[in-house]
């Protein structure tokens, strides 16, 4: 049966990701998501299960690559520098087309930066922060409810396109606490078999190859070829967003994340002085939701993008709107939470402008 619990967000993440069959959990900590491995640390003995804390993120992540070799679900979880270190792993990870999961709950920067929220690692997660022509699926909750579900999807997608697949949140959704309906566990007998390709053991089969490059560059160039149409079924399968209110809607707002959650505020807030807004809200930031954003530009003629950045996502959002619309902008920086009545001023300066 599914509980209902009032539970952290790093917490409520954790749990979920145990009763998605994940039994291998490798990190080191880092806050605002400490809570996250201290958590795995008592439950995996609970359940056969696997708890290690790295020397590193660096180790972390090649225990994570070694750990998908078996066809496992494994995971890890950090926060903004600790993911930077572990770019060449997931760069790995990728080019072995091997399944895992990892958590950013990102925090303001750049440089070691503070432990407050931030949506700076926008671009290091969308756009590949390793070497390489590689994707990495991005899901990005805005309740901790999400989150939840978040991460069985996040094992489901790893294990269904044999590629990494990433939680990326804020240090407010990892810190708060909100009431979860938790999953029932997934039996491990449930989970995918991937015998055809894991590395457990070769007697009475042909032995299994896992390898993330090939000397040769014809060979290699290959797999990149093959890599390209993995993540080409990923963006015709797997784009998902949220419309907000956008049915009527004169003026658009972008936003994801817990910034989202404030932008309903604001739309509500509009709406009730007569102006309306709507929001979309990219859920998948890769796969990114460009078809979506270019219809409500050619509709509305204005898509403000609000971010915690200084506009990271918001050259995805240009790139969606093709010159269809004004494309302003407004953002705080360094883990400072923009308030709805911030968002709202700007709405009015830009609205101006249009």
């Amino acid at each position: 049966m599914s509980e209902r619990l009032m539970m952290k967000g790093t917490e409520a993440m954790a749990e979920a990701a145990i009763r998605a069959g994940c039994r291998l959990y490798f990190g080191y900590p880092i806050t605002p998501q400490s809570e996250l491995p201290e958590y795995m640390s008592r439950r995996m003995p609970q359940v056969d299960g696997v708890f290690l804390q790295a020397e590193s993120e660096v180790a972390a992540v090649n225990m994570v690559y070694g750990a998908a070799c078996t066809g496992h679900r494994v995971m890890t979880s950090t926060s903004s520098p600790g993911y930077s270190l572990m770019q060449e792993g997931i760069s790995y990870i990728a080019g072995a087309e091997l399944p895992g999961v990892f958590i950013n709950v990102v925090r303001g920067g750049p440089g070691l930066g503070d432990i407050q929220p931030a949506q700076s690692d926008y671009f290091q997660a969308t756009k590949g922060g390793g070497h390489g022509d590689y994707h990495v699926i991005v899901l990005a909750p805005s309740t901790v409810q999400e989150a939840v579900e978040h991460m069985l999807l996040a094992f489901d997608l790893a294990d269904q396109y044999r590629t990494p697949s990433m939680i990326i949140a804020d240090g407010l959704l990892g810190q708060m606490m909100e009431p979860v309906e938790l999953p029932e566990s997934r039996g491990l007998n449930s989970l995918p078999d991937h015998s055809s390709w894991a590395m457990q053991g070769a007697k009475g089969r042909e032995s299994h190859k896992v390898t993330s490059f090939d000397i040769d560059p014809y060979e290699l160039e290959k797999m990149n070829h093959r890599y390209q149409k993995t993540y080409q079924r990923i963006r015709e399968n797997e784009i998902r967003y949220e419309e907000y209110r956008m049915e009527d809607a004169e003026y658009t707002i972008v936003a994801y994340g817990t910034t989202a959650r404030i932008c309903k505020s604001v739309v509500n807030s509009a709406r009730e002085s007569g102006i309306k807004i709507g929001l979309i809200r990219p859920i998948t930031l890769w796969p990114f939701p460009y078809e979506v954003i270019h219809t409500a530009a050619k509709k509305t003629g204005f898509v403000m993008t609000v971010e915690m950045s200084v506009g990271q996502m918001w050259e995805d959002v240009r790139l969606a709107v093709e010159g269809h619309a004004a494309t302003p902008f407004f953002g705080r920086t360094a883990g400072v939470v923009p308030t709805p009545t911030e968002i709202l001023d700007a709405f009015h300066k830009e609205r101006k402008v249009k």
